[in-house]
């Protein structure tokens, strides 16, 4: 199986997230949402399959490139 690894696109602070390893997932559904310069941005999967790894947690502060979910599809 391939993975689809999720970054963060810059940094800011987790305000929720919507998965846990082991869900399954669709192309195009929202992730988790990362709040930046008060934006707030959904991070989608782009690929549907399941849940692996979650590796943030709502209120978490996060850099750019950190990894926030990997998909095995």
């Amino acid at each position: 199986m391939a993975k689809e690894i999720i970054e963060a696109p810059m940094a800011g602070k987790i305000i929720s997230v919507n998965v846990k390893p082991g869900d399954a997932v669709q192309e195009d559904d929202v992730l988790l949402t990362l709040e930046s310069m008060k934006m707030e941005n959904p991070i989608i999967t782009t690929v549907s399959g399941k849940v692996v790894e979650v590796g943030v947690s709502e209120g978490e502060t996060v850099e750019a490139g950190r990894v926030l979910a990997v998909i095995e599809y």
